[in-house]
């Protein structure tokens, strides 16, 4: 088992290169920047999967729980270190240097608010009701403009059931007569639309600090208590207490 220590320099070496150049370091460039060998690597990103501070690929899973090095030199091993993505999820997020992949809407409006000095960030996608492309510039300033809406189709008791399902199904329409026709059109119930300035609020703060070194995710209750100070509500979001 790795260290604390050792465990949290893989992570913040994960993030870093995420936030730097857009993609996942692999098992060597990750050994080579920490100046950890690879066995510790791969074991520290088996444990930072357990611990849902990432998501691996199954194969890479497989391999670093095995100490296989199989998964070695997968660029795509690490498939979400939200709110980055090595995947395609229907966003990309343009920055002033660096591009990537928005994980989902709720990723890809935080990444100016994480990364301000990339800020704006051009988030582009497509609406999944009618495929019209969807582009704004979002910034740390202020909430962007538009008739856009959000929709997010599965309730945080069940996010991480299949994270990446949840984050792919994380969108935005152009408004809910598009919202409505995809619904109808996939056989799914509707979940949680906000605007996107409450979607800019949501996101504006959630992973403050999560560059740094020494980070520590949201318990429950402290996740509840941010959603409602950006005003979500309802048992979707766990606040059936009100």
């Amino acid at each position: 088992m790795p260290s604390d220590d050792d465990t949290e320099t893989v992570r913040v070496a994960i993030y870093s290169s995420f936030a730097t150049t857009g993609r996942a370091p692999t098992i060597p460039e990750t050994a080579s920047s920490t100046g950890l060998d690879t066995a510790t690597v791969r074991a520290a990103l088996a444990a930072l999967h357990a611990s849902r501070d990432l998501v691996l690929s199954p194969s890479s899973l497989e391999a670093y729980s095995s100490g296989s090095e199989a998964a070695d030199t997968e660029t795509g091993a690490v498939v979400m270190a939200h709110p980055f993505a090595s995947v395609p999820l229907g966003f990309s997020a343009m920055g002033t240097s660096v591009l990537w992949w928005g994980g989902c809407c709720w990723d890809a409006f935080a990444l100016p608010h994480l990364l301000p000095t990339q800020a704006p960030v051009l988030v582009a996608t497509r609406c999944p009701g009618c495929c019209r492309p969807i582009a704004m510039d979002v910034d740390d300033k202020a909430p962007p403009k538009g008739d856009a809406i959000a929709h997010f189709l599965v309730p945080m008791a069940h996010a991480w059931d299949d994270v990446v399902h949840t984050c792919a199904h994380q969108r935005l329409f152009c408004g809910e007569d598009c919202l409505d026709a995809w619904l109808k059109r996939e056989g799914r119930s509707r979940g949680y639309v906000m605007s996107t300035e409450t979607l800019w609020h949501f996101a504006k703060d959630w992973y403050r600090g999560r560059l740094e070194r020494g980070y520590k995710r949201r318990e429950p209750a402290q996740a509840k208590s941010y959603f409602r100070s950006v005003g979500l509500d309802g048992s979707f979001w766990g606040l059936e207490d009100g």
